[in-house]
């Protein structure tokens, strides 16, 4: 089931590349409209987009092509990708399509689709997709073109949707600073968090289409950690370009990633008797989690890489929890995809209802060190299959046993080979990822 243009996470790359221009995004809308268009009766799909200022030029596109196809436009502007999921299956659109690179830089871009229950597109859909797209475009008639509209009260509809999942007086008396990454929570995540009752410090919060993720957000932390520690606010609350992930830090200035907030999460509600189950995790999620949900007698399973196969398990497992530890979080019971804004509040609700630190509760489990070199390369999918490169990680995971893993993997929004090697030991951890990327750097 090879792709040609979808990735883990939709399409992306640079823009004014191979896929990510005007022309591309003309044939994507078309072809999107054709497979996705005519799930609903009203034949409308909305469109969201985050910050960049390559954003204007595929927002058009893209509305254009899905013109053409005879399906009708709701326009967002800047918002987060959970609010146009949600908002997707609240206005009973036939789908929800997203223009963001997420975490990337600004000149990178990338179009992601939902369907109209708010969910990831499955292969199947996206497949069908990709048939079309190399395929002429066949116009509809001109009184059956599709009609575009700005719907402008949409941030408020998604502030309040945020406020509903968490306890009204949840935030009253936290100290917290939170970065938006200037992506495409820059205008609703303060007000939520304000309106919830903190007492917020905000940065990242100036975008100017070409600061997306620059030294901010959930990739990047020091400067978030210095203010955490400079204001002495009670942890740090970093969110991505597209405000799907969400990574914390102490109030010690200590990052706390996407596996440790999981695993806080589960086991107090494990401990609750409301986790329905067990965690959902990936090939990347850190051995550590792992070991301790088995501490605790919590089921865990290992999900290929993208919050839409998380998602995928747990619906097919019935269970309600899971997530990467880049910060995509997902609890089904509060929002139907992975939500940075609600996951800080499932974790703070945590804090507020044991009486810990972030610090305190991070520290319950512990995490094996991982080291992950990403290895620039034109073609990672191939790569990954050279025999050389195969036996030398099996011998070294077989050498490491039950103390550490090694994985593999193209990445599927950039050039590259991820080799991750995790150890209990870290020295050992390095070497073997150290030895095995400059094997890489001579096939």
């Amino acid at each position: 089931m090879n792709k040609k243009y979808f990735g883990t996470d939709g399409i992306r790359g640079k823009v004014g590349g191979s896929l990510i221009t005007a022309e591309f995004a003309l044939r994507l809308g078309y072809a999107a409209g054709k497979v996705l268009g005519q799930s609903m009766p009203n034949k409308t799909i909305v469109i969201g987009k985050d910050t960049r200022v390559s954003g204007y030029m595929l927002e058009s596109a893209l509305e254009a092509g899905l013109s053409s196809a005879g399906v009708n436009i709701i326009l967002f502007g800047p918002m987060p990708t959970p609010a146009v999921a949600w908002l997707t299956k609240t206005l009973h659109a036939s789908a929800g399509i997203v223009i963001s690179a997420s975490h990337n830089p600004y000149y990178d871009n990338g179009i992601k689709f939902f369907n109209q229950n708010g969910q990831k597109l499955n292969d199947e859909q996206e497949l069908a997709i990709e048939a079309l797209l190399d395929q002429p475009m066949d116009m509809v008639e001109s009184a059956q073109l599709g009609k575009a509209k700005r719907l402008n009260d949409v941030a408020g509809r998604y502030i309040e949707f945020c406020k509903r999942a968490a306890n009204r007086q949840l935030l009253a008396g936290k100290k917290i600073v939170l970065d938006c990454a200037n992506g495409a929570s820059y205008h609703i995540a303060p007000q939520v968090f304000e309106e919830l009752g903190a007492d917020i410090t905000v940065i990242g919060n100036k975008p100017d289409g070409f600061n997306i993720n620059k030294d901010c957000g959930s990739t990047e932390v020091s400067v978030l950690s210095e203010m955490v520690i400079e204001t002495k606010a009670d942890l740090g609350v970093a969110l991505d370009g597209d405000g799907d992930r969400v990574v914390m830090v102490d109030h010690t200035g200590n990052e706390v990633n996407g596996d440790q907030l999981i695993f806080m999460v589960a086991k107090h509600l494990h401990i609750h008797n409301k986790l329905n189950g067990g965690v959902v995790g990936t090939l990347m999620s850190n051995q550590g989690m792992e070991a301790g949900l088995k501490q605790l007698g919590v089921p865990f399973v290992r999900a290929n890489v993208g919050d839409r196969y998380v998602h995928q398990e747990l619906s097919k497992r019935d269970w309600i929890l899971g997530g990467e530890s880049s910060g995509h979080i997902l609890n089904l019971n509060l929002a139907g995809t992975g939500d940075g804004i609600i996951s800080a509040l499932m974790v703070l609700e945590v804090i507020m209802e044991t009486g810990k630190s972030l610090k305190e509760l991070a520290a319950e489990m512990q995490l094996y060190p991982q080291v992950m070199i990403n290895v620039k390369h034109d073609q990672p999918k191939q790569l990954a299959r050279n025999q050389t490169l195969i036996d030398a990680a099996r011998k070294v995971d077989d050498d490491l046993g039950d103390n550490g893993r090694v994985l593999i993997r193209p990445s599927g929004t950039e050039p590259k080979l991820r080799v991750m090697v995790e150890a209990k030991d870290a020295q050992l951890a390095q070497k073997h990822a150290s030895d095995l990327a400059n094997l890489v750097n001579t096939l």
